[in-house]
């Protein structure tokens, strides 16, 4: 291949390009013209059909991911290799879950919760399904793709800005507000951190999940959505700054304070273990190790 052509191919962002289109590109024509018409014919219930297909499109857009790690970037993708059951699976979730259930209770204590019921008539395994594979998107396109090219280009510090800005995309999510935004940035920079920490995707994989599923559980909606269904159902009352309003209680300032101190915690515990990488002045073409 051309020296040329192989150094603008290499070149950082250029590979975070090419990796998004490829990715995004191999999803939406399998998920859109290959297993959607194929299992809405096969499956009377669009529900059990969307679930299947939320399944196979998890799984698919991994494949691509693994093999634009192989053939473009020519490396293994160690950041994708089997997540540990104890630290990135059940840790990620758990410490996701909490953060929102520990904001629920403080609201709780302040007399702006109510629990009105308790059913799972109003949620699925194709919710379910939807949340694990949204989050996958996020996470091993931005977390996985994107923060870790950067940081190995550029260094963690400007690649944690890079990655805060790149969450205010979600200002476009339905009833986000100026604060909302605000919660966005401390997301982007807790979420880079736990890929920081880790060096895998599957610990902020696992938060996401976990910090997504508690949403609905407790009845809020989820980044303004009100159609991710719930299994409490609930009232949230009181001031906006409290409950996050129609956002959902990721907005509430306890949410967003709990997530900037878990973020913190994981800058903490990085620069301890060595793990914040310096900018280093090298041709950036190098490949990773």
């Amino acid at each position: 291949m051309n020296t040329s052509l192989k150094k603008f191919l290499q070149f950082p962002v250029i590979k975070i390009i090419a990796g998004y289109s490829s990715c995004l590109g191999v999803l939406v024509v399998v998920k859109n013209y290959i297993s959607q018409p194929i299992l809405y014919r096969l499956f009377d219930n669009k529900i059990t059909a969307d679930t299947i297909k939320n399944c196979i499109s998890f799984g698919v857009l991994l494949t691509a991911y693994y093999f634009f790690s192989k053939y473009y970037e020519r490396r293994t993708p160690v950041e994708i290799a089997a997540p540990k059951p104890g630290k990135e699976m059940f840790g990620g979730f758990f410490l996701g879950f909490f953060a929102i259930t520990l904001a629920v209770f403080i609201v709780y204590l302040l007399g702006c919760y109510r629990v009105i019921d308790i059913s799972t008539d109003h949620y699925s395994l194709q919710l379910f399904t939807l949340l694990l594979t949204a989050a996958l998107v996020e996470d091993l396109l931005i977390r996985g793709l994107m923060v870790r090219i950067l940081e190995n280009w550029l260094g963690t510090y400007i690649t944690l800005v890079i990655a805060m800005l790149v969450e205010i995309m979600h200002v476009f999510n339905p009833n986000a507000t100026l604060f909302s935004t605000v919660m966005d940035l401390v997301w982007g920079f807790t979420m880079a951190m736990l890929y920081v920490y880790s060096k895998r995707i599957w610990l902020p994989f696992f938060f996401h999940v976990g910090w997504n599923f508690a949403q609905p559980f407790y009845g809020s909606n989820l980044t303004g959505l009100d159609d991710m269904g719930t299994i409490i159902q609930s009232e949230f009352k009181g001031p906006v700054l409290l409950t996050g309003g129609k956002v959902g209680i990721e907005a509430s300032i306890f949410t967003v304070i709990l997530l900037l101190v878990i973020g913190i915690t994981f800058f903490y515990f990085s620069k301890k273990e060595g793990k914040i990488i310096k900018r280093k002045r090298i041709n950036p073409v190098r490949n990773e190790p």
